[in-house]
């Protein structure tokens, strides 16, 4: 019987921490549609946090590679009085990303919703 206890305590801590995750990330960053993305990612910097074989493997065409293993170490590669457009392969890693340049001061950051799975526009793909 302790042991359920135990487990049911994990379980809802672990569900408190990924809902107060959710809301913080919901206050930081904006969450866009593909139309909204579209309409400002080109004044923005479009930033792909997947590993470097997903970019290469495609996509968004204009979009620099800085993967959320190394965002910490390049994060000096961006501008935080220009605006910040983050996505990866389902909207998990950018999260994450735009929490980490959140807490060194940028502020303008949106992601895409769902991710580059449910990028509908051009691509680029390395041959």
């Amino acid at each position: 019987m302790e042991t359920l206890y135990f487990l049911l305590i994990i379980l809802g801590g672990i569900i408190t921490y990924s809902v107060v995750t959710w809301l913080y990330q919901r206050r930081i960053v904006k969450t866009l549609t593909e139309e909204q993305f579209r309409e400002g990612y080109r004044k923005a910097q479009l930033i792909d946090v997947r590993e470097p074989n997903e970019f290469d493997a495609g996509h968004i065409l204009g979009a620099r590679n800085i993967p959320m293993s190394q965002m910490k170490m390049r994060m000096k590669e961006l501008r935080p009085d220009k605006p910040v457009y983050l996505y990866c392969q389902s909207a998990m890693r950018s999260g994450r990303a735009a929490q980490l340049l959140h807490r060194k001061g940028y502020k303008d950051l949106s992601h895409l919703q769902g991710g580059f799975k449910k990028w509908g526009g051009k691509i680029k793909a390395k041959s």
